[in-house]
């Protein structure tokens, strides 16, 4: 185990099970190990960003934006972050965008919006009250984040067993069964799927 690995492993909490290999550089898509080994990384989108590596415009624009102001709480306005909202709302036709610091925290959002939503319609179709559907189905052996919410959405029973109990509402399914997918839908309670 090199030196790197044994640090990692003495000071860094287990939350992941890490292969055995220490990544030093990288350029494009390839990464380079401490052992001079050359990997594609076709994993460089877990933990939301898929950059790849040094890309030389991205770094530079990186550079220049640190050397102005790195990002700041939500509670000011900045310029990068207002341009960044029009053009990805230009790019996919949505009406306003979230900035979340991780995908964990994208998909709490979605949850709240799925369940507000939700609750919305119910509420309007039934002005005398009564239980607007919550559930949300996902698949099993899914992932979707680390949170306590985001892990009763995960559809794998072995991350579930320390921290219970779970944020109730999910459901989960086995993926690729169609007639589960419908029967799961039609039930009154099912406000949203989550794939």
């Amino acid at each position: 185990m090199s030196e790197i690995a044994q640090t990692d492993e003495a000071y860094v909490a287990h939350a992941y099970a890490r292969f055995p290999v220490e990544i030093v550089s990288g350029k494009g898509a390839l990464a380079l190990s401490a052992d001079g080994r050359t990997y594609i990384d076709m994993g460089a989108g877990i933990g939301v960003n898929a950059f790849g590596y040094a890309d030389p415009v991205w770094c530079q624009a990186v550079s220049d934006q640190l050397g102005m102001v790195q990002h700041t709480s939500n509670l000011y306005f900045t310029e990068p972050c207002a341009k960044l909202a029009k053009a990805l709302c230009d790019r996919t036709g949505a009406g306003k965008v979230f900035f979340g610091n991780s995908g964990a925290e994208a998909n709490e959002c979605a949850i709240k919006v799925a369940r507000k939503y939700a609750s919305d319609k119910w509420n309007a179709a039934h002005p005398e009250g009564g239980q607007p559907p919550s559930t949300i189905i996902t698949l099993e052996n899914s992932f979707h984040g680390r949170t306590l919410t985001t892990l009763a959405a995960t559809g794998q029973d072995h991350f579930h067993g320390l921290f219970k109990p779970l944020t109730p509402g999910f459901m989960h399914i086995p993926a690729n069964d169609v007639v589960a997918l419908e029967a799961a839908c039609d039930l009154p309670e099912t406000c949203a799927v989550m794939i």
